[in-house]
């Protein structure tokens, strides 16, 4: 049987730089994505490439 399944989302509210708000939605319509999908990706992106590992500077 075909089980149809949806995401568990949860609402948050972040305050971004009206010019990175701006920027996301030029490239959120021009790849005719949702802003918030767009939000996710670069989120998860950028958390799969982030550098963890400590400078002990």
């Amino acid at each position: 049987m075909f089980d149809v399944k949806k995401p568990e989302m949860m609402n948050k509210t972040f305050r971004l730089p009206l010019s990175l708000v701006k920027n996301l939605q030029e490239v959120a319509q021009a790849k005719g994505v949702s802003l918030n999908f767009l939000v996710v990706q670069c989120c998860e992106y950028a958390l799969h490439n982030i550098d963890t590992k400590e400078d002990k500077k």
